[in-house]
């Protein structure tokens, strides 16, 4: 049968029709849909972990078992993921693993654009690059093959253009399938997946021997695809790059890499004396180009003419074939300039009902008194207006590292660590214990909204629901945090505006290490929000002061009345964006704000 399906659903697919049996990622956009379409399938196992690199240990204790695996997660999950990804070389597997890295150039939603592909090159591992979802739904069990036949870790690359975007896709129906439990584990004759040092000096030259095999086997291997045309231009391109090849260079020839680490240099090479020039077309990184050059073969064109930064387009291929003087078709039709539509600006915001509004709305009272570490979440919203509540934010978990440095170094501000609740399991742990451990005078709001929401309501350790739908066990993070020695912790609710203010201000005089506040409210998106009947405005009260545009809120907005003292613009608010959360009630000087009717 044929379907159209996300690059995402298609590597769900695609693993599921090659036999893995267990899974496991942390939610990351692009990545994310992966996992929840897998977890639909039958007879399998999957999983949200804490973290990615939980992800991957997981997965590769299934693969010593026996068991064919993929652990998932964004590009920047693989850093989180690398301690262990870097040994699984060494070791080498048993059972088939794939790391899925969804890669994000553009940084359309991540805090980076890095290239994964290096982290092939770097951990002498294969990595396969697909360019649609047909491709991402076969390359899967070509992947788990390879890594069984060399029993080695294999990347496959995605992108977000490929994870979100649709293609079509030919499959057999999925049929029902049993669970099937592991076989009797047996024990290595011969050790070799305990990576001590004289096992790692050992099992080196054996790995650098298996890149050049499978180098070998790259050669034939059908996943890289030969197009002959016009010879006068030879281009090769790989991933979701070669879309637009197809498209731009239509009638020359074309050598679609479906495996861009190791190249197989042979069939390259040969492509390049066909040729009259070679143009290599690839986002991000000249991965290609450099290993090109640097094996003697003539690159005519590569980095020189297409960007090295942010995602690729068909204008900005085409751009590159003109600049090197490449006769390209031109575009059908004619298309109106950007500029001449009208878009508003939409920047970023907190959604309606936001249980993070009350605490930024405070933080930003108290910000002249604090340095302000943020984290990896919706609450990097606080970075924005009118909060403008955040002076420093890097990866995941580092929001408690950073306040932590800074008071060790010497500063003389109150400083405050923002986290979530899903991102204080997946790395929170480890810096407060440190933070504990050194006795630090830190302020730790954990923001906890009940569900991973930035990626679109996944479950993690708080919520107690596993990936499956499953009755986990639900750890409560004020619990653990007393556990670890913490002398003040308290729990206020998310929309009580002065108590959260009165916690806050209390959690930043405390003096005996870390503070924890746990702000708690469920995201309007989880069953555990109660929504209740919109708020309105009284004209006759409201004095057009602004204070409830200070929380900021997408549903208040500026009303065509005009409040006759001061000639400004009185308040209203939509109702059908308003679900009656109350923190504009309760900071409104004047009791202009009500209930309206249910």
């Amino acid at each position: 049968m044929k379907k159209l399906l996300s690059g995402n659903e298609a590597i769900a697919l695609g693993a599921w029709e090659a036999g893995v049996q267990y899974a496991s990622a942390y939610p990351g956009t692009p990545s994310t849909e992966i996992l929840e379409n897998f977890a639909l399938y039958p007879g399998i196992k999957a999983e949200w972990a804490s973290n990615e690199k939980v992800a991957l240990d997981n997965a590769i204790g299934a693969s010593f078992g026996g068991a064919r695996t993929i652990a998932v997660m964004k590009h920047v999950g693989v850093n989180v993921a690398a301690d262990s990804l870097m040994s699984l070389s060494y070791t080498g597997v048993k059972g088939g693993l794939v790391l899925v890295s969804a890669d994000d150039p553009g940084a359309f939603s991540s805090q980076n654009e890095q290239d994964n592909r290096q982290y092939a090159r770097f951990g002498k591992f294969p990595c396969l690059d697909p360019a649609d979802s047909e491709d991402a739904r076969r390359f899967m069990a070509t992947a788990l093959e390879v890594s069984e036949r060399s029993q080695t870790p294999v990347l496959l690359r995605s992108t977000t253009r490929l994870s979100h975007s649709k293609s079509v896709v030919e499959f057999t129906e999925p049929q029902a399938r049993e669970f099937q439990p592991l076989p009797k584990f047996e024990r290595e004759g011969e050790v070799t997946r305990v990576i001590i040092p004289a096992i790692a000096r050992r099992r080196h030259p054996e790995i650098e021997q298996r890149l050049q095999a499978v180098a070998e086997w790259a050669e034939s291997a059908a996943i890289n695809r030969l197009e002959w045309g016009d010879k006068r231009i030879g281009v090769l391109s790989t991933g979701i790059a070669y879309q637009y090849v197809r498209e731009i260079f239509a009638g020359y020839s074309i050598l679609k890499l479906g495996m861009s680490y190791p190249l197989p240099l042979d069939k390259i090479r040969a492509f390049a004396t066909e040729v009259e020039e070679l143009i290599v077309v690839e986002e991000l990184d000249p991965f290609i180009e450099d290993q090109l050059r640097a094996a003697g073969i003539k690159v005519a064109h590569g980095k020189d003419i297409f960007p090295l930064c942010g995602e690729l387009t068909l204008a900005k291929v085409r751009a590159g074939a003109i600049q090197a003087g490449v006769p390209v078709e031109p575009l059908p039709g004619k298309v109106a300039p950007l500029a001449e539509l009208a878009i508003p600006s939409r920047p970023p915001a907190l959604c309606p009902s936001c249980p993070h509004r009350a605490f930024f709305y405070n933080m930003a009272r108290q910000k002249r008194h604090a340095m302000i570490a943020g984290d990896i979440g919706c609450y990097s919203m606080g970075v924005m207006e009118p909060y403008k509540s955040m002076d420093m934010l890097i990866s995941m978990g580092a929001s408690i590292g950073m306040a932590h440095g800074f008071k060790q170094a010497g500063g003389q501000e109150s400083a405050v660590a923002t986290i979530g609740d899903s991102t204080f399991f997946h790395s929170g742990l480890s810096p407060l214990a440190a933070a504990v451990y050194n006795h630090v005078n830190i302020t730790v709001a954990v923001l906890d909204n009940r569900i991973t929401a930035m990626t679109g309501q996944q479950e993690n350790p708080g919520t107690g629901i596993t990936l499956q739908g499953e009755a986990g066990r639900e750890i409560d993070i004020a619990e653990v945090v007393r556990a670890m020695g913490v002398t003040f912790v308290e729990e206020v609710d998310a929309w009580d505006v002065a108590a959260v203010a009165k916690t806050l201000k209390a959690a930043m005089q405390h003096q005996d290490g870390p503070a924890v506040m746990v702000v708690r409210g469920a995201c309007i998106f989880t069953p555990h929000f109660k929504p209740q009947a919109s708020l309105q405005v009284d004209p006759e009260k409201c004095i057009a002061c602004g204070v409830c545009f200070k929380v900021g809120c997408p549903a208040i907005l500026k009303s065509e009345r005009i409040y006759e003292k001061t000639g400004k613009q009185q308040t209203k608010i939509d109702p059908l964006l308003c679900t009656g959360c109350t923190v504009c009630q309760q900071v409104c000087p004047v009791g202009a704000i009500e209930r309206g009717s249910e």
